[in-house]
């Protein structure tokens, strides 16, 4: 009776189980698909966060299974249901403290199902087409001794026929701070001798280090979703919590948002918000304007502005000293000089370009009405000659240039005309601000086709992109001022920077890497409590290859486990290099099935 019962089980599983990866095969279902009441099975990958991508590399899609959720409203909706017990959710499996773990029993009940599902031995249950199905992973709540978290299935292959199984144990305890409860690593390697058999092993270490923090001084960085770390990997682990070799590999890993106060290019920043803004009126018809200055209202700099022009061309005007406005170009040699220019307003600020930084502080439509009549009527009257940039192709570039020959057409300053108007000036001025700093004089090095700078897209796109350019600008200061980066380590960031927003859109969430040397960052992490540190401890070869990890990280590797998902410092904690970190223990153990 309990065989037939498990014959049962594992076909209505198997069922189940074809039928997601079926449906996945179009797109990832949103849903979690319900197994005998109280299990939800969802399929993940593609765009999806892999919740068990902390202790498990494979990259395929797989099945989650947690314990369903369950309410009044549920349960008399599941008598209405006739397909194969399924129900929606608006979410996939959830990865928060709220996801709903399984009874460690249950999930090994599970597994050995799949186990069983996936055994070409198993004549028994004739099923006469045994496909191969995608790996599964179970939430468990830790209430076994060795707390486990996570219970997972990994099909081996050969010749798209199941050879046997990889079986993963996750257990996860701490926070701890206590660091006489973290093993010897010879201890280990012999524990992991004793169960695979095995006489010889190899060890593999990850440490990861926050940069952000350690290099930044006093209160100068950013406490938003901004954070520069590095990744650094080594073979021959000497002994559990090892500051890395100089001999590793290492990736330095770069997510940034724009705006911090205490960025050096704040400023700039703040010219792209009031940008920004003008795209969005434009698209709207509804513009936030900037509060009214307590200084010079927006006009005034624009009658002094328009008043000094005036007196240099009747020969009145005392030329200022040239020498000043050179001093703040870039020095194209040197990216380190371009960094320094750019915190300063360019030393090339042409008629359009130095009007915008009037303007960018005006408070209302009207007062942008009354600054551009200004400018048009002492262009029409020839009181003013001023020089633009070639190749500027703005609309009051283009009216400029008809001046010179005393020749202007009609200019109707209503409805969106004058936003578009600044919003042309703007768009030119900061382009070249970028310019100035990624390559200086020339463009032929790294804009990649001028995609960033081009004028053949509408408006609102050029926008968009000035939006990437600043984006990468904040990168690069960051990596500056806080890494004290030089020319030959910000060229490939900006190359990967670049390539990365010719192909997606702004993500200020996205983490750029870039291989590095270690000791280009050592002086920031060597005195530094790690992250992440763990160690690999190895055996066999390809298939036969079986492996156990043990790890500490400062946040909780799952979360449906603990109550604490962030890392703490112990009562005792003193500021340097002797703070104690609260540290989470997670062991990944492997053992194989085999079938053949």
């Amino acid at each position: 009776m309990a065989a037939e019962r498990r014959r049962r089980a594992g076909g209505d599983l198997r069922g189940l189980l074809l039928r997601i990866r079926e449906e996945g095969k179009d797109g990832i279902p949103r849903h979690p698909y319900l197994y005998e009441l109280d299990v939800e099975i969802s399929l993940v990958g593609g765009s999806c966060r892999s919740p068990v991508e902390k202790f498990w590399n494979g990259s395929s899609a797989m099945y989650i299974l947690q314990k369903a959720t369950h309410n009044e409203e549920s349960d008399s909706m599941e008598e209405s249901r006739t397909e194969d017990a399924f129900y929606a959710s608006e979410v996939l499996p959830k990865e928060s403290p709220g996801a709903l773990a399984l009874s460690v029993g249950r999930a090994k009940q599970l597994i050995s199902l799949y186990t069983m599902l996936q055994n070409p031995n198993m004549t028994s249950l004739g099923m006469s087409d045994l496909a191969v199905l995608p790996p599964l992973w179970a939430r468990c709540d830790g209430s076994d001794p060795q707390h486990t978290c996570w219970i997972g299935a990994e099909p081996l292959k050969a010749a798209n026929k199941v050879t046997g199984l990889n079986i993963y144990m996750v257990s996860c305890d701490g926070p701890t701070a206590d660091k006489t409860r973290f093993p010897n690593l010879e201890d280990l390697k012999m524990e992991h001798k004793i169960r695979h058999h095995s006489s010889i092993v190899t060890t593999k270490g990850f440490a990861q280090y926050e940069l952000i923090a350690a290099a930044a001084i006093e209160d100068t960085i950013v406490e938003s979703g901004s954070n520069i770390y590095v990744d650094i990997t080594w073979n021959g682990v000497e002994k559990i919590l090892e500051t890395p070799p100089t001999i590793s590999a290492a990736t330095l890993n770069v997510a940034l948002e724009s705006g911090d106060p205490r960025s050096p290019v704040f400023q700039l920043y703040r010219e792209l918000q009031f940008l920004l803004a003008l795209s969005e009126g434009l698209k709207t018809g509804v513009t936030e304007w900037p509060e009214p200055s307590e200084s010079e209202s927006a006009l005034k700099l624009v009658q002094e502005f328009l008043t000094d022009l005036k007196k240099k061309l009747n020969g009145d005007y005392i030329f200022e000293d040239k020498n000043e406005a050179e001093k703040i170009k870039c020095d194209t040699a040197a990216v380190e000089s371009c960094i320094k220019s750019i915190f300063g307003e360019r030393g090339d600020l042409d008629f359009t370009e130095q009007l915008w930084c009037k303007m960018k502080s005006v408070s209302s439509y009207q007062e942008l009405v009354d600054c551009f009549t200004l400018v048009i009527k002492s262009l029409e009257r020839g009181e003013i000659q001023p020089w633009i940039h070639q190749g500027s192709s703005s609309f009051l570039s283009q009216l400029i240039q008809q001046s010179y020959h005393g020749k202007m057409e009609g200019v109707s300053l209503s409805d969106i005309t004058p936003i578009q108007m600044l919003l042309e000036v703007g768009l030119e001025k900061m382009k070249k601000d970028y310019v100035s700093f990624f390559i200086g004089k020339s463009r032929s090095s790294l804009l990649s086709q001028d995609y960033f700078i081009s004028t053949s897209v509408d408006l609102q796109e050029q926008v968009h992109r000035v939006q990437k350019l600043h984006h990468m600008l904040e990168i690069m200061v960051s990596c500056t001022g806080l890494l004290q980066f030089r020319h030959e380590n910000l060229f490939p960031l900006t190359q990967i920077c670049m390539k990365y927003y010719k192909e997606n859109p702004l993500n200020e969430k996205h983490v750029f890497q870039l291989p590095i040397r270690p000791a280009l960052v050592k002086k920031f992490y060597q005195n530094d409590n790690p992250e992440v540190w763990k160690v690999e401890i190895s055996s066999g070869h390809g298939q036969k290859e079986v492996k156990t990890t043990w790890q500490v990280s400062t946040n909780a590797p799952v979360e449906h486990g603990t109550s604490n998902s962030s890392g703490f410092l112990s009562d005792s904690t003193v500021n340097g290099s002797s703070e104690e970190r609260l540290y989470f223990i997670t062991m990944t153990q492997c053992s194989q099935v085999q079938f053949t």
